[in-house]
Protein backbone atom coordinates (compact mmCIF):
# COMPACT_ATOMS: atom_id res chain seq x y z
CA UNK A 1 0.00 0.00 0.00
CA UNK A 2 1.18 3.62 -1.13
CA UNK A 3 2.33 5.79 2.05
CA UNK A 4 -0.29 9.03 2.19
CA UNK A 5 2.24 11.89 3.42
CA UNK A 6 0.03 14.87 4.54
CA UNK A 7 1.72 18.08 4.90
CA UNK A 8 0.13 21.97 5.73
CA UNK A 9 0.95 24.69 3.52
CA UNK A 10 0.28 27.87 5.59
CA UNK A 11 -0.59 30.34 3.19
CA UNK A 12 -1.62 34.05 4.42
CA UNK A 13 -5.44 33.45 4.05
CA UNK A 14 -5.05 29.43 4.71
CA UNK A 15 -3.47 26.57 5.80
CA UNK A 16 -3.65 24.64 3.10
CA UNK A 17 -3.73 20.70 3.58
CA UNK A 18 -2.66 18.19 1.00
CA UNK A 19 -1.62 14.71 0.63
CA UNK A 20 1.37 12.90 -1.11
CA UNK A 21 1.43 9.56 -2.48
CA UNK A 22 4.92 8.41 -3.02
CA UNK A 23 8.38 10.31 -3.91
CA UNK A 24 9.03 14.25 -4.76
CA UNK A 25 10.62 14.75 -6.67
CA UNK A 26 8.88 11.81 -8.74
CA UNK A 27 10.59 9.12 -9.75
CA UNK A 28 10.66 7.33 -13.43
CA UNK A 29 10.38 11.00 -15.40
CA UNK A 30 6.65 11.49 -14.92
CA UNK A 31 5.51 14.38 -13.80
CA UNK A 32 3.12 15.02 -10.75
CA UNK A 33 -0.49 13.89 -10.75
CA UNK A 34 -2.58 16.05 -8.93
CA UNK A 35 -6.14 14.97 -8.86
CA UNK A 36 -8.67 18.10 -7.46
CA UNK A 37 -12.24 18.92 -7.00
CA UNK A 38 -14.57 21.67 -5.70
CA UNK A 39 -16.48 21.02 -3.85
CA UNK A 40 -15.02 17.93 -3.49
CA UNK A 41 -11.97 17.21 -1.56
CA UNK A 42 -9.07 15.33 -1.13
CA UNK A 43 -11.12 11.69 -0.11
CA UNK A 44 -12.94 11.50 -3.09
CA UNK A 45 -10.43 10.53 -5.44
CA UNK A 46 -9.30 7.73 -3.11
CA UNK A 47 -9.87 4.91 -5.21
CA UNK A 48 -8.73 6.70 -8.29
CA UNK A 49 -5.57 7.39 -6.96
CA UNK A 50 -4.80 3.51 -6.26
CA UNK A 51 -4.63 3.02 -9.76
CA UNK A 52 -1.66 5.06 -10.39
CA UNK A 53 0.66 4.00 -7.93
CA UNK A 54 3.43 3.72 -10.47
CA UNK A 55 3.19 7.78 -10.11
CA UNK A 56 3.68 10.49 -7.64
CA UNK A 57 0.02 11.57 -7.00
CA UNK A 58 -1.03 14.82 -5.37
CA UNK A 59 -4.74 15.46 -3.47
CA UNK A 60 -5.91 18.55 -1.34
CA UNK A 61 -8.78 19.93 0.27
CA UNK A 62 -9.43 23.41 -1.75
CA UNK A 63 -8.94 26.51 0.53
CA UNK A 64 -12.29 26.96 3.05
CA UNK A 65 -13.25 22.77 2.74
CA UNK A 66 -11.85 20.25 4.45
CA UNK A 67 -8.94 20.26 6.07
CA UNK A 68 -7.73 23.54 5.01
CA UNK A 69 -9.14 26.21 7.33
CA UNK A 70 -9.76 29.84 6.03
CA UNK A 71 -7.55 32.65 7.99
CA UNK A 72 -9.35 35.24 5.32
CA UNK A 73 -12.46 35.85 7.38
CA UNK A 74 -14.41 34.79 4.27
CA UNK A 75 -16.64 32.16 3.11
CA UNK A 76 -16.68 32.19 -0.37
CA UNK A 77 -15.23 29.72 -3.43
CA UNK A 78 -13.58 31.55 -6.21
CA UNK A 79 -11.63 29.65 -9.32
CA UNK A 80 -9.52 32.81 -9.17
CA UNK A 81 -8.52 32.43 -4.95
CA UNK A 82 -8.25 28.31 -5.72
CA UNK A 83 -6.26 28.95 -8.67
CA UNK A 84 -3.56 30.96 -6.69
CA UNK A 85 -3.40 28.06 -4.08
CA UNK A 86 -2.55 25.65 -6.41
CA UNK A 87 -0.18 27.51 -8.18
CA UNK A 88 1.66 28.00 -4.62
CA UNK A 89 1.06 24.30 -3.72
CA UNK A 90 2.93 23.43 -6.94
CA UNK A 91 5.71 25.72 -6.19
CA UNK A 92 6.31 23.82 -2.89
CA UNK A 93 6.17 20.45 -4.43
CA UNK A 94 9.08 21.86 -6.51
CA UNK A 95 7.99 19.41 -9.56
CA UNK A 96 6.31 21.31 -11.78
CA UNK A 97 4.71 21.33 -14.53
CA UNK A 98 2.01 18.75 -13.12
CA UNK A 99 -0.30 16.92 -15.09
CA UNK A 100 -3.77 17.34 -13.87
CA UNK A 101 -7.08 15.94 -13.47
CA UNK A 102 -9.79 17.98 -12.04
CA UNK A 103 -13.55 17.19 -11.33
CA UNK A 104 -16.39 19.54 -11.90
CA UNK A 105 -15.52 22.69 -10.14
CA UNK A 106 -11.97 22.00 -9.87
CA UNK A 107 -12.42 21.97 -13.80
CA UNK A 108 -13.03 25.03 -13.82
CA UNK A 109 -10.33 26.26 -10.82
CA UNK A 110 -7.87 24.07 -13.56
CA UNK A 111 -8.38 26.57 -16.52
CA UNK A 112 -8.04 29.22 -14.22
CA UNK A 113 -4.72 28.27 -13.20
CA UNK A 114 -3.61 27.25 -16.63
CA UNK A 115 -4.66 31.22 -17.77
CA UNK A 116 -2.77 32.76 -14.97
CA UNK A 117 0.49 30.25 -14.91
CA UNK A 118 0.05 28.33 -18.04
CA UNK A 119 3.73 26.72 -17.20
CA UNK A 120 2.46 25.20 -14.13
CA UNK A 121 0.46 22.66 -15.97
CA UNK A 122 1.78 20.19 -18.75
CA UNK A 123 -1.36 18.06 -19.76
CA UNK A 124 -5.16 19.26 -17.94
CA UNK A 125 -8.24 16.98 -17.89
CA UNK A 126 -11.07 18.53 -17.09
CA UNK A 127 -13.62 16.36 -16.47
CA UNK A 128 -17.58 18.40 -16.80
CA UNK A 129 -16.51 22.23 -15.24
CA UNK A 130 -20.24 23.49 -14.50
CA UNK A 131 -19.96 26.72 -16.48
CA UNK A 132 -23.34 28.64 -17.34
CA UNK A 133 -22.08 30.94 -19.39
CA UNK A 134 -20.62 28.30 -21.65
CA UNK A 135 -24.25 27.43 -22.46
CA UNK A 136 -26.61 28.54 -25.20
CA UNK A 137 -29.41 28.77 -22.28
CA UNK A 138 -26.94 30.33 -19.88
CA UNK A 139 -30.29 32.34 -18.13
CA UNK A 140 -31.70 29.34 -18.17
CA UNK A 141 -29.30 27.76 -16.32
CA UNK A 142 -28.32 30.52 -13.98
CA UNK A 143 -32.69 31.10 -13.06
CA UNK A 144 -32.35 27.23 -12.63
CA UNK A 145 -29.32 27.69 -9.91
CA UNK A 146 -31.33 30.42 -7.75
CA UNK A 147 -33.77 27.62 -7.99
CA UNK A 148 -32.31 25.08 -5.91
CA UNK A 149 -31.05 28.06 -3.86
CA UNK A 150 -34.38 28.91 -2.96
CA UNK A 151 -35.62 25.98 -1.78
CA UNK A 152 -32.56 25.46 0.37
CA UNK A 153 -32.88 29.02 1.68
CA UNK A 154 -37.00 28.23 2.39
CA UNK A 155 -36.48 24.64 3.82
CA UNK A 156 -33.28 23.50 4.79
CA UNK A 157 -30.52 21.24 3.07
CA UNK A 158 -32.49 18.46 1.91
CA UNK A 159 -35.08 20.63 -0.13
CA UNK A 160 -32.21 22.50 -1.64
CA UNK A 161 -29.79 19.04 -2.83
CA UNK A 162 -33.35 17.62 -4.20
CA UNK A 163 -33.75 20.57 -5.80
CA UNK A 164 -29.83 20.67 -7.15
CA UNK A 165 -30.58 17.02 -8.17
CA UNK A 166 -33.10 17.60 -10.18
CA UNK A 167 -31.32 20.52 -12.11
CA UNK A 168 -28.42 18.23 -12.79
CA UNK A 169 -30.10 15.41 -13.70
CA UNK A 170 -32.78 17.16 -15.85
CA UNK A 171 -31.88 16.04 -19.84
CA UNK A 172 -31.56 18.87 -22.32
CA UNK A 173 -32.40 22.82 -22.00
CA UNK A 174 -33.28 24.52 -18.88
CA UNK A 175 -37.24 25.41 -21.10
CA UNK A 176 -40.31 26.23 -19.07
CA UNK A 177 -40.78 22.84 -19.17
CA UNK A 178 -38.54 22.32 -16.20
CA UNK A 179 -39.59 25.67 -14.52
CA UNK A 180 -43.22 24.29 -14.47
CA UNK A 181 -42.20 21.44 -12.69
CA UNK A 182 -43.60 20.89 -9.06
CA UNK A 183 -40.76 21.40 -6.18
CA UNK A 184 -39.55 17.93 -6.46
CA UNK A 185 -39.94 14.96 -2.53
CA UNK A 186 -36.42 15.53 -0.79
CA UNK A 187 -37.45 11.60 0.48
CA UNK A 188 -37.49 10.79 -3.38
CA UNK A 189 -34.14 11.57 -3.62
CA UNK A 190 -33.21 9.50 -0.29
CA UNK A 191 -32.91 13.02 1.49
CA UNK A 192 -33.88 14.38 4.91
CA UNK A 193 -36.88 16.47 4.71
CA UNK A 194 -36.23 18.17 7.97
CA UNK A 195 -34.61 21.31 8.20
CA UNK A 196 -31.09 21.34 10.29
CA UNK A 197 -31.21 24.96 10.19
CA UNK A 198 -27.87 25.26 8.12
CA UNK A 199 -27.24 27.62 5.26
CA UNK A 200 -23.73 27.79 4.39
CA UNK A 201 -23.50 24.63 2.46
CA UNK A 202 -21.01 25.39 -0.47
CA UNK A 203 -22.56 23.93 -2.89
CA UNK A 204 -26.25 24.88 -2.07
CA UNK A 205 -25.81 28.91 -0.67
CA UNK A 206 -24.58 31.45 -3.25
CA UNK A 207 -20.31 30.55 -1.77
CA UNK A 208 -19.45 28.95 -5.00
CA UNK A 209 -21.66 30.86 -7.94
CA UNK A 210 -18.34 32.38 -8.93
CA UNK A 211 -17.61 28.74 -9.82
CA UNK A 212 -20.09 28.26 -12.23
CA UNK A 213 -20.04 32.12 -13.20
CA UNK A 214 -16.60 31.71 -14.53
CA UNK A 215 -16.27 31.53 -18.32
CA UNK A 216 -12.65 30.88 -19.59
CA UNK A 217 -11.04 33.11 -22.67
CA UNK A 218 -10.40 30.41 -25.54
CA UNK A 219 -7.30 32.73 -26.79
CA UNK A 220 -5.29 33.08 -23.29
CA UNK A 221 -5.69 29.12 -22.59
CA UNK A 222 -4.95 28.48 -26.81
CA UNK A 223 -1.45 30.35 -25.98
CA UNK A 224 -0.83 27.99 -23.01
CA UNK A 225 1.78 25.35 -23.72
CA UNK A 226 -0.72 23.17 -21.73
CA UNK A 227 -2.33 20.48 -23.49
CA UNK A 228 -6.27 20.56 -22.58
CA UNK A 229 -8.41 18.02 -22.97
CA UNK A 230 -11.89 18.37 -22.19
CA UNK A 231 -13.62 15.40 -20.94
CA UNK A 232 -17.67 14.15 -20.39
CA UNK A 233 -18.66 11.15 -18.78
CA UNK A 234 -20.30 8.42 -21.19
CA UNK A 235 -23.37 8.13 -19.27
CA UNK A 236 -24.23 11.81 -18.32
CA UNK A 237 -26.63 12.04 -21.13
CA UNK A 238 -27.59 15.26 -22.19
CA UNK A 239 -27.43 17.20 -18.53
CA UNK A 240 -26.04 20.27 -17.34
CA UNK A 241 -22.50 18.82 -16.98
CA UNK A 242 -22.63 17.05 -20.19
CA UNK A 243 -23.97 20.20 -21.96
CA UNK A 244 -21.13 22.30 -20.41
CA UNK A 245 -18.33 20.08 -21.16
CA UNK A 246 -19.08 19.58 -25.05
CA UNK A 247 -19.90 23.81 -25.02
CA UNK A 248 -16.56 24.26 -23.04
CA UNK A 249 -14.78 21.65 -25.56
CA UNK A 250 -16.50 23.75 -28.97
CA UNK A 251 -15.11 26.98 -27.06
CA UNK A 252 -11.63 25.71 -27.02
CA UNK A 253 -11.88 24.18 -30.62
CA UNK A 254 -12.24 20.56 -30.05
CA UNK A 255 -14.42 17.51 -29.13
CA UNK A 256 -15.00 16.25 -25.41
CA UNK A 257 -13.13 12.81 -24.86
CA UNK A 258 -15.68 10.53 -23.59
CA UNK A 259 -14.88 8.93 -20.35
CA UNK A 260 -16.43 6.18 -19.00
CA UNK A 261 -19.19 6.42 -16.32
CA UNK A 262 -20.97 9.47 -15.44
CA UNK A 263 -19.95 12.90 -14.14
CA UNK A 264 -18.60 10.87 -10.32
CA UNK A 265 -17.17 8.18 -12.27
CA UNK A 266 -13.96 7.86 -10.66
CA UNK A 267 -15.88 7.50 -7.34
CA UNK A 268 -16.17 4.04 -5.16
CA UNK A 269 -18.75 2.85 -3.59
CA UNK A 270 -18.16 4.83 -0.60
CA UNK A 271 -19.98 8.08 -1.32
CA UNK A 272 -23.47 6.11 -2.36
CA UNK A 273 -22.49 7.75 -5.82
CA UNK A 274 -20.55 5.00 -6.91
CA UNK A 275 -18.92 5.12 -10.69
CA UNK A 276 -16.72 3.19 -12.71
CA UNK A 277 -13.05 3.52 -11.55
CA UNK A 278 -11.26 0.85 -12.51
CA UNK A 279 -12.30 1.88 -16.31
CA UNK A 280 -12.11 5.21 -15.50
CA UNK A 281 -8.57 5.13 -14.45
CA UNK A 282 -7.60 2.84 -17.14
CA UNK A 283 -8.98 5.61 -19.37
CA UNK A 284 -7.30 8.97 -17.65
CA UNK A 285 -4.20 6.93 -18.37
CA UNK A 286 -4.19 6.33 -22.05
CA UNK A 287 -5.31 9.97 -22.14
CA UNK A 288 -2.46 11.26 -20.35
CA UNK A 289 -0.29 9.03 -22.17
CA UNK A 290 -1.27 10.22 -25.26
CA UNK A 291 0.50 13.49 -24.27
Amino acid sequence: MTTIQTHTLALPGVDLVYDVRGPLPPSGGRPVLLLIGQPMTAEGFTALASHFTDRTVVTYDPRGLGRSVRKDGRNDHTPQDQAADLHQLIEVLGAGPVDLFASSGGAVTALELVATHPGDVSTLVAHEPPMNGVLPDAEGADRARAGFHEAYQAKGWGAGMAAFMAMTSWQGEFTEEYFAQPAPDPAAFGMPVEDDGGREDPLLSKVSWAVSDYRPDPSVLAAAPTRIVIAVGEETGDTYTARTAHATAALLGQEATVFPSHHGGFLGGEFGYAGKPDEFAAKLREVLDAG
